[in-house]
């Protein structure tokens, strides 16, 4: 039997790769993924995948060619090949609902959002913000894949500790957050972030990184005139499960 080939595509990824150190792969600033085919569909609707919560993994294990690892992608560069696979996979139009109304869009309208390069130090991903309101000067990263499942594993055993009270703002901060005025230990960024981040600084910390973090935009602006984040979730690839 004659070998297949699958036609393959480049995506540019919203980072261009700055955040990256030089050996890594993913510091080209490209990924290739190749068209998703019934192999993919069966990755889809893997239950055990879906029940976990790994089921976009394994998509993108499956259809990028390059050889990097996922765990190391930040969640932007990780949406902008969640997005390339989607056309890829099922074509450009994709419709969500919202209050009960539904939206059709063409996905490849969808752009990377524009960042100030000049915050990034090539191959580092660190950044710095004075908080407002304090004067307190920290640094902080754009969380990758393998944090988040460090995230996912704190809070799962705090939810066992207390499942009405889980801290996931504070306990994700905790994570960004690389260093406090100088101080780079992890048990005193904790304690600053438990005990001394205002939560004005707080806001305006979470406004900045959304700001200034490359990403795809992911804004739709609805008949209302409101602005809404397109969902990614596994409906974004197969609405019918």
């Amino acid at each position: 039997m004659s070998e297949f080939k699958f036609p393959t595509e480049e995506v540019e990824l919203p980072s261009k790769g700055l955040v990256y150190p030089e050996d890594n792969p993913l510091s080209s600033g490209k990924v290739e993924i190749k068209y998703m085919t019934a192999k993919e569909e069966d990755i889809l609707s893997n239950q055990s995948y879906i029940q976990k919560g790994t089921v976009l993994d394994k998509l993108l294990e499956s259809v990028i060619i390059s050889k990097i690892n996922i765990n190391d992608l930040i969640i932007g560069d990780k949406n902008a090949l969640l997005v390339a696979t989607r056309i890829l996979g099922y074509g450009k139009k994709y419709s969500f609902t919202y209050n009960r109304k539904q939206y059709d869009i063409d996905l490849t309208e969808l752009e990377n959002k524009p960042f100030d390069e000049s915050l990034i130090t090539k191959g580092k991903n660190e950044f710095s913000f004075t908080l407002p309101n304090s004067g307190t000067l920290i640094t902080y990263k754009i969380l990758t894949g393998n944090d988040e499942k460090k995230i996912e594993r704190e809070l799962a055993g705090l939810k066992k500790l207390n499942k009405d009270n889980v801290p996931q703002l504070t306990t994700r901060l905790k994570y960004i957050i690389t260093s406090v005025d100088g101080e780079t230990e992890t048990k005193k960024i904790r304690e600053f972030v438990d005990g001394y981040l205002l939560a004005r600084d707080s806001r305006a910390f979470r406004e900045h990184m959304a700001q200034t973090q490359p990403d795809v935009d992911l804004t739709y602006v609805i008949d209302s005139g409101e602005e809404v984040s397109v969902p990614i979730g596994l409906n974004f690839f197969w609405p019918d499960l």
